[in-house]
């Protein structure tokens, strides 16, 4: 992040009431879930991927030292969509307002091209996560963005791929936002779940009507309220998570 980017962000959460993402452990249909919820009027949700000379961050420790050395810290933290071994996002990606890849709008090969897929859009005060073609036809003005895939949950509607009976079991991470765009709502496993499962928890218990996934097996979530430090050996892509003033 560079120098200015941070003091003008680092304003701006002067400006925010004192908050943190509210998470939480909980269990539905005996699967087991970290949750954390975050207020989008009282919080800001950041993207990234590298620092000014092109390092990838790929661990939530290196981001939050990052961010201390500009006055800022890290709180809540998830990894945030596809990438390729180099860690590019495979999809539509946008920091800061800076466009690193564009819409990916065709199927393809694994989950991104199970389509529909979708994208996280974040603006100032909202959050929303948007089906793909919708996306496109709307094109909102977003701050920051990611796409990702498949959308496990379609203006209240389960992805039409998803099946009851499926045996395909991994770890997965998802984000599942309000109508509103006030509230984002995170989500990762803590044991295997089919995307049936996943989605269900999106729409029929959190009650979300737009939800996307992230990625299974590699994924990582930091909750420091919970003593979760997300700590791996594999280096992640891009990374979503709240930030805020340092102490």
């Amino acid at each position: 992040m560079k120098p200015l980017a941070a003091w003008l962000l680092w304003l701006m959460l002067l400006a925010l009431p004192a908050a943190a993402a509210d998470c939480r452990s909980e269990t539905y249909h005996n699967n087991a879930y970290v949750i954390c919820e975050v207020d989008l009027r009282t919080e800001r949700l950041e993207l990234f991927l590298a620092d000014d000379t092109g390092a990838v961050y790929g661990h939530f420790g290196t981001l939050d030292a990052a961010l201390k050395e500009q006055g800022l810290s890290l709180g809540f933290a998830t990894n945030a969509g596809m990438y390729h071994e180099d860690r590019r996002p495979v999809g539509h990606y946008v920091e800061n307002r800076i466009e690193l890849q564009r819409v990916i709008p065709n199927a393809g090969p694994g989950n991104f091209g199970l389509l529909p897929n979708g994208v996280l859009c974040l603006r100032d005060g909202r959050a929303d996560v948007i089906e793909t073609l919708k996306f496109i036809e709307q094109a909102p003005a977003c701050r920051s963005a990611t796409q990702s895939g498949p959308m496990l949950v379609i203006d209240g509607a389960l992805h039409p791929r998803f099946l009851p009976d499926s045996t395909s079991r991994y770890i997965r991470n998802g984000v599942g936002t309000t109508q509103d765009g006030k509230r984002a709502v995170f989500v990762i496993s803590d044991n295997v779940v089919t995307f049936h499962e996943f989605g269900l928890l999106f729409r029929d218990h959190l009650k979300l009507p737009n939800a996307l996934y992230f990625d299974g097996n590699i994924s990582r979530m930091r909750a420091p309220d919970l003593g979760r430090s997300g700590t791996g050996f594999t280096t992640l892509g891009p990374i979503i998570g709240v930030v805020k003033p340092a102490e």
